[in-house]
Order: structure tokens, then C-alpha cells, then sequence
């Protein structure tokens, strides 16, 4: 029976990773490069985490000030929003969260994995579909709380989630932040009149 891995090291190595993976990125990514890099080797880092995907979606998942867990923790403690307004002031703090200048850091790794779960579904395709459950069900619970039906706040949850990406994603290629806040306001001023119970 072998030993039971350090839990410590286990959790320091996470956190390491995380750092190297935002500063390098996927596209090169190599075990070997990797565990140079972190002083340790590649038959420790499969020792702890099995293998180089799992090691990436455990290390990109360490990250207790995450704009969603914050969200969570918001929500569970306040409750959901009791109204379109409240619901609206809920979407300017994610926005602001997801955009604050010590974010930003973390958000073209996070487009990386975006477009690695497309060219390459059973590599990180299950990374971005957890984050994407995971954000369009906390909305969709808060539209719930107003009063729309299951399906209903399904879509428009989605429909918030995937024009954040949108924006998000072009606010890094073209740095302009303030244009894509300006649209985003936009966006909720179409969307926040139609946020009301079903009849």
C-alpha cells in the first residue's frame, strides 16, 4: 500500500500551477516544462493528479475569489434578488467583478480553455461545461425567484451568460473596456423590463 499523498503539497503544487498556467497559457503546455518549472517533476505532478488535464481543471478551479463563488456566496446569504432592479444590480456587480483590473489576468486563459473544449471536446470540453452549468444555474435560480417559469429563466440566464462571454472576450481583443461596459448597460436596459413574473 503506498503512502497517502500530502495533502499540503498537493494543495501548494494547485496553487503554483494556476500561477504558471496564467502567465504561460495552454497552447504550449507541458508536463515536463511544467514540473521544471515548479521544482518538481512530471512523475510527481501524475503522482498527485493523474494526469496533465485533470491537473489543469483542478488548478483553473482554485480560485475562492472567482466573480461566480463570490455570487454564490452573495445570493445565499442575501437571498435572490426580489425584483428586475435587484436582479440588474446583481448583473453590474458580476460585470464588475469579471472586469476589475486583478481579473483580467485570468480571463484569456479562461477564452484558452473556451477554445480548446471546441477543438477538443474530451480534453477541457468538460472544464467549460462545468463553468458554463455553473453560472447559467445560479442565474437561472435567481430569475426563478422572480417568479418565471424553470424554462423560461433556463433561457434568459443563458442568454446573460453567453453576451457576458461575448463581451468579455472582445474587450480583450481590442482593450477597450469602457466601450464594452457602455454595451453591456445597453444590454440590460433591453433586457432588465421584460424580467417579470410569468402571468
Amino acid at each position: 500500500m503506498g503512502r497517502p499523498a500530502d495533502l499540503g503539497k498537493r494543495a501548494d503544487l494547485l496553487r503554483r500551477v494556476r500561477e504558471y498556467v496564467i502567465g504561460n497559457g495552454l497552447a504550449d503546455l507541458s508536463l515536463r516544462p511544467l514540473a521544471k518549472a515548479l521544482g518538481t517533476s512530471d512523475r510527481m505532478l501524475l503522482y498527485y493528479f493523474g494526469s496533465k488535464d485533470r491537473l489543469v481543471a483542478e488548478a483553473l478551479a482554485q480560485d475562492e475569489g472567482r466573480p461566480l463563488v463570490l455570487l454564490r456566496q452573495a445570493l445565499d446569504s442575501a437571498g435572490p434578488p426580489g425584483d428586475a432592479a435587484g436582479m440588474r444590480l446583481v448583473m453590474e456587480e458580476l460585470w464588475s467583478q469579471f472586469t476589475a483590473p486583478e481579473r483580467r489576468e485570468v480571463l484569456p486563459v479562461t477564452f484558452e480553455v473556451m477554445t480548446a473544449s471546441v477543438l477538443n471536446t474530451s480534453r477541457y470540453g468538460p472544464v467549460m461545461r462545468n463553468l458554463l452549468i455553473e453560472w447559467r444555474s445560479l442565474l437561472a435560480s435567481a430569475f426563478a425567484g422572480l417568479g418565471m417559469s424553470e424554462e423560461r429563466a433556463a433561457v434568459e440566464a443563458g442568454l446573460l451568460v453567453d453576451a457576458t462571454l461575448g463581451l468579455l472576450h472582445a474587450s480583450l481583443a481590442d482593450d477597450d473596456w469602457g466601450q464594452a461596459t457602455a454595451a453591456f448597460r445597453v444590454l440590460l436596459d433591453r433586457l432588465e423590463p421584460a424580467w417579470q413574473a410569468d402571468a
